[in-house]
């Protein structure tokens, strides 16, 4: 039996966020793009995190710490963001381990959909 995709879901990873990663489809719902980009922090994609930041609020350049293990997603809430609507937040909790101690971040984040993409904005 294949492993999980990290996002939670109970697909394997290259029909899962795999294919938001590779390009081969854009994640269709506000939480499937939050779930591919905690995706991305777990396999080390930070070309698929700028790619997926809204150009208004993304950073010029992106290094993420290869000691941080990211384990386990949490979704705790979400308002709007379907395949319907242009905007829509999704709070989380994302788990990792860092330098032998678990963590966790909580974020509520917004994003909109702008020519048919979703776009992470910022944090509430």
């Amino acid at each position: 039996m294949k492993k999980p995709c990290p996002c939670g879901l109970p697909e394997p990873y290259p029909d899962c966020c795999g294919r938001f990663h590779r390009g081969d489809q854009h994640a269709p719902t506000a939480e499937r793009l939050m779930r591919s980009r905690y995706c991305a922090f777990a396999v080390g994609d930070p070309g698929y995190l700028l790619d997926t930041w809204h150009p208004d609020t993304r950073p010029k350049r992106l290094r993420l710490d290869p000691a941080q293990e990211w384990t386990r997603l949490e979704i705790l809430g979400r308002t709007g963001g379907s395949l319907l609507q242009n905007d829509g937040t999704v709070e989380f909790r994302a788990h990792y381990r860092y330098q032998g101690h678990d963590e966790a971040q909580h974020e509520n984040s917004r994003f909109v959909r702008e020519d048919g993409r979703w776009y992470y904005v910022d944090a509430l």
